[in-house]
């Protein structure tokens, strides 16, 4: 193995302890700490924003640059089937199908 190599194994070894470790610590620390109600509802709703907050950027953005209107029209549409509780399927396809038309259209 050449230098980098190594490296590379040995940084995917820590990365994979480290990661075993924090999911362990979890149930572990569970009873020994004691969280407000308050508390628990504000990590609650903050790892909603969180997953709201990268859906909209990878919504809206490609890269750095803005991804355009057919992108984000067509998660407007799967976000409004998911809500309507389609099935699965039918989200994604009508998403897809939404950006594929509008691009097919010529709408960026």
């Amino acid at each position: 193995m050449t230098m980098s190599a190594t490296a590379l194994v040995v940084a995917v070894v820590v990365l994979g302890v480290g990661t075993f470790a924090f999911r362990y610590a979890g149930p572990l620390l569970r009873d020994r700490v004691t969280l407000s109600p308050r508390v628990e509802q504000l990590l609650a709703v903050s790892a909603i924003v969180l997953l709201a907050a990268l859906v909209a950027t990878a919504a809206v953005m490609d890269g750095q640059e803005f991804a355009g209107v057919a992108k984000p029209a067509g998660v407007a549409v799967g976000a409004v089937l998911a809500w309507r509780r389609a099935p699965f399927v039918l989200v994604v396809v009508a998403a897809a199908a939404t950006a594929a038309l509008l691009r097919l259209a010529g709408i960026p």
